[in-house]
């Protein structure tokens, strides 16, 4: 069982969700492997069939599975924690302060956990205030460096930048980027993502010089009628990071 995403030419991997295993299926087949398909902890009323229904998503896309919280939402954090020792996944989504419990369950450093870091509103800082408690509290803003080392610390493999609203915070972003250049972190570019700024948004992080990147493309390639992620959205999308990655 592969405990790593598969990344298109070892720098990329797309992040979308599944509507169902169906589509889990198409999407897998889409991307050419090269996607970690999200299913979300909160649509699950309790950590049994949550591991139950997961567990069939893994097989039907050979592990390539994202845990997710949903929305960001930190009252999932150790929900998603529990899933991930057991499944084992390829990718899982945590809040800042719950990367070190989901590192730690795991019992392994392959799968990739990252962890959710806010824009600040200021270049080259950070929110990590991003937990249960931590949400409700007065936000704790630090160096983009310093938010890497602490989640360097806690056995994290990414910064989960979320909300970006697209390119609202493009200048933020830019420094983020090349911070996890320059520290050896891996990054994840999340919210208002879409088929028209995808590119402008993975140069930024190619151009900065990121090892690998995980981009989440959600709901602007869900089909509102059907609740599943478009096959052929993806498909453009794979296309796209071909031609930037060559």
């Amino acid at each position: 069982m592969q405990l790593s995403p598969n990344y298109y030419n070892d720098r990329v991997c797309l992040n979308v969700l599944a509507g169902s295993r169906e589509n889990a299926r198409d999407i897998y087949a889409a991307a050419e492997g090269h996607v970690v398909v999200g299913v979300l902890s909160k649509n699950y009323s309790d950590l049994a069939s949550a591991i139950d229904d997961m567990q069939k998503y893994a097989n039907d896309v050979e592990n390539a599975l994202s845990i997710g919280l949903g929305a960001g939402d930190p009252n999932q954090s150790e929900m998603v924690s529990q899933i991930a020792k057991v499944i084992q996944p390829q990718h899982v989504n945590q809040v800042f302060t719950g990367a070190a419990t989901s590192r730690a369950l795991l019992g392994q450093n392959d799968t990739v956990v990252n962890a959710l870091v806010s824009p600040s509103g200021k270049v080259g800082l950070v929110k990590i205030s991003t937990g249960p408690l931590s949400s409700q509290s007065p936000e704790a803003i630090v160096p983009v460096e310093t938010a890497i080392a602490m989640l360097k610390d806690m056995g994290a493999s990414s910064i989960k930048f979320f909300n970006m609203s697209g390119l609202k915070y493009k200048e933020e972003y830019a420094c983020v980027a090349k911070a996890c250049a320059q520290h050896d972190f891996y990054l994840e570019p999340t919210g208002g993502i879409d088929l028209d700024n995808f590119e402008e948004i993975m140069k930024i992080a190619l151009d900065a010089g990121v090892k690998k990147i995980i981009p989440h493309i959600y709901s602007s390639i869900i089909d509102s009628a059907t609740g599943n992620t478009r096959p052929d959205d993806v498909k453009t999308l794979l296309a796209m990071t071909k031609k930037l990655i060559g």
